[in-house]
């Protein structure tokens, strides 16, 4: 497979070179507000992708960064200024120098939830009444993201009010987001979900067979598969990082990559700290077009994590003991959880059939521990991102 790809030219992917030619590409890369925010997000969760990664190196994880974003960028207006500034710096908002930051947001979000793209997701701050809350912050995000923060009563009342609410913004999708209450001495908590089910551009002719996947360490398993020849693709193979990348597209602007390692590993913490807004916009301009022999697990999953404990590795530490939320409450108040959930389904629908009836000569099948990423190729918005260990394990 790997001679075969090279006649279509060899990708090399580079690592990073020092920071003044870093920072003349992403001048040229990301030119627009929309495309810088759709970087700094991106880098956020690219960031909060590899803590979560590291804290669990052998499992399926997921997330939907931009959700978060959201969440945390509407908690952000109730920080004093010096807090405020920590936050954006995690955020990666510190690179932007917006002055209009939070209406680009909310237009990236609104583009990236367009119908078509298959993306639904909801964020939210629940608070504890007992902080005497300032009802100038709830009217300020109200405006801003179209979303009120919520004064929690106490009690499984909230739990069912916080699961009604998200099952309703991602069209019951994203079903029991929290399976217990929230700590009794609750201060503020961000919530976010999403629910991904986007349509492939040209669409899989067989699907639902069962086919071996290879395990680290373990016996293959059998898991659902779809499959398609001549199917259109951009690929290349990244010699550094030992991997072969495939760019699918989806329909209205959206894309899969797939990171596939030459090898059955579950060990993909060099690919992990290779990720970014700058690495994969370069590789959407440095794959080649190809035709393959598509094989992928049928994707079907549901994952959900409190964040919290993260949050720390990517700089907010201080700001976690104190963070300074004045104009939220005269009182101290803390984040307290930081919950997100995830669903996603792939199926072999599709806009169009593949073109040709020849078998092709290019292979390319995802039967091994792999690393994905759903990009929105208008803004360059990270949405999903995932990393498959066992498929067999997946549930929704």
């Amino acid at each position: 497979i790997f001679q075969m790809i090279q006649l279509f030219g060899l990708l090399d992917c580079y690592s990073h070179s020092d920071d003044a030619a870093a920072e003349e590409e992403h001048v040229e890369l990301f030119t627009t507000p929309t495309t810088k925010m759709g970087a700094a997000t991106s880098d956020f969760g690219y960031n909060l992708f590899r803590a979560l990664a590291s804290r669990d190196a052998s499992t399926n994880i997921f997330l939907s960064p931009i959700s978060v974003s959201e969440a945390l960028t509407q908690l952000s207006m109730g920080a004093s200024e010096r807090a405020r500034a920590q936050l954006y710096r995690a955020l990666r908002y510190h690179t932007l120098q917006d002055p209009q930051l939070h209406n680009t947001l909310k237009d990236m979000l609104a583009s990236v939830r367009t119908a078509g793209k298959g993306l639904s997701t909801a964020a939210r701050l629940y608070l504890a009444r007992r902080l005497r809350l300032k009802q100038e912050f709830f009217g300020l995000v109200e405006q801003q993201y179209g979303v009120r923060p919520k004064a929690l009563m106490g009690g499984a009342k909230d739990m069912k009010e916080i699961n009604d609410w998200v099952s309703q913004q991602t069209g019951r999708k994203v079903q029991q987001f929290l399976t217990q209450a929230l700590p009794r001495a609750a201060g503020v908590n961000a919530v976010s979900a999403a629910y991904f089910k986007g349509k492939w551009e040209t669409r899989f002719g067989q699907s639902g067979g069962l086919e071996n996947f290879q395990v680290d360490g373990a016996a293959p398993v059998r898991v659902p598969m779809m499959q398609q020849d001549n199917y259109p693709v951009k690929m290349g193979v990244d010699s550094d990082l030992s991997c072969t990348i495939a760019q699918i597209q989806m329909q209205d602007a959206v894309s899969m990559f797939i990171f596939l390692p030459d090898d059955v590993t579950s060990n993909t913490t060099l690919l992990e700290e290779s990720l970014s807004a700058e690495f994969v916009q370069d590789l959407s301009m440095t794959l080649l077009p190809a035709k393959v022999s598509l094989t992928l697990p049928v994707l079907r999953l549901s994952y959900s994590t409190d964040l919290l404990p993260l949050l720390g590795d990517l700089g907010l530490s201080e700001w976690l003991d104190n963070p300074e939320l004045e104009k939220i409450s005269a009182q101290a108040a803390k984040l307290t959880s930081a919950h997100h959930k995830v669903t996603m389904e792939t199926a072999p629908e599709g806009n169009q059939y593949p073109s040709e009836t020849t078998p092709s000569h290019l292979t390319y099948r995802v039967d091994r521990p792999f690393l994905y990423l759903i990009r929105d190729e208008t803004s360059g918005a990270l949405l999903f991102i995932g990393r498959v260990v066992n498929p067999k394990s997946l549930t929704i």
